[in-house]
């Protein structure tokens, strides 16, 4: 299981490679006439220069761009660019060598495709860390899972600064659609803790849908825990949010004291402690996906 560590291997070879430059440079010559033109520092063979590295500026070209998406090669995705097949941004290119950033909206036949390796991290908040992938929003879920991956990964839905428990963080946009399709959704199960207990009759009613403001809040399941006191609430969800909890619970006169996600869909904290992350196995994005 992969945890908050990060791996670098930079370094090691930096003092070799300098040495072996330092033996290069102060090999002693035979003669005092090639030892007087290493001085001034005109070797006896000039090296042929190389030319300055320009800066990166960010972009890629779209064929490789296509191409790093698994689509298909370089040579087909150029095909597929003449035929019109590809947008940027909105609009259809046509041109060979056309470059692009990787923040761009890149689509083939429609669909939005990505250069990055697919990344899958699931995350057991802790409190006190906003759900946000904005700057100068003090602590974030962002800094939890800096060192996970290279991907740019995104939190799919939100947990409020105080919630905790599991948020799922990926680049793959089909699973994203998942999580946020209306009609389906992905189940998330959360444990709710108020400040009294939970009437029966409210229970009845969150169970059966109840209409706030005129719109109905669909829940999937809620229960009293087994063995625990009736202020501690099981509720299934399928939107991506806490806020629908929170709404229920406030239009019924309850305060909620902790919200804590123990499960999305099949995903668990097992294994997971709190403020620790895991890379999902094959096996759980292959169900994820077929759900």
């Amino acid at each position: 299981m992969s945890r908050q560590q990060g791996s670098s291997g930079k370094g090691k070879s930096a003092g070799r490679g300098q040495q072996d430059g330092k033996d290069k440079v102060s090999g002693r010559g035979s003669n005092n006439e090639k030892s007087k033109s290493f001085a001034r520092g005109n070797a006896p063979i000039k090296p042929k220069a190389t030319p300055n590295k320009k800066k990166d500026s960010g972009e890629i070209r779209l064929n490789k761009y296509i191409a790093n998406s698994g689509i298909c090669s370089r040579r087909e995705a150029d095909e597929h660019i003449a035929i019109g097949l590809v947008t940027v941004n909105g609009k259809p290119v046509i041109e060979m060598g056309y470059k692009v950033k990787l923040e761009d909206d890149v689509r083939y036949d429609g669909r939005r495709i990505n250069p990055e390796k697919k990344a899958y991290v699931l995350l057991n908040k802790p409190k006190g860390f906003a759900t946000t992938t904005s700057e100068g929003k003090g602590r974030t879920v962002m800094d939890l899972v800096a060192n996970a991956t290279d991907s740019r990964i995104k939190p799919i839905g939100r947990l409020g600064r105080n919630s905790t428990g599991l948020l799922l963080f990926t680049n793959d946009e089909e699973i994203v659609k998942k999580f946020t399709n209306s009609k389906h959704g992905v189940p998330r199960l959360f444990q709710v803790e108020l400040d009294k207990n939970l009437k029966f009759e409210d229970l009845k009613s969150i169970q059966e849908g109840i209409k706030i403001d005129g719109k109905l809040t669909p829940v999937e399941e809620i229960s009293y825990i087994e063995g625990q006191s009736k202020n501690l609430i099981g509720l299934k969800i399928k939107n991506t949010g806490n806020t629908i909890i929170r709404t229920i619970f406030e239009h019924l006169n309850y305060d909620i004291i902790k919200i804590d996600c123990v499960a999305i869909a099949h995903l668990t904290k097992k294994d997971i402690p709190r403020g620790h992350w895991k890379h999902l196995t094959i096996q759980e994005i292959n169900t994820l996906k077929m759900l």
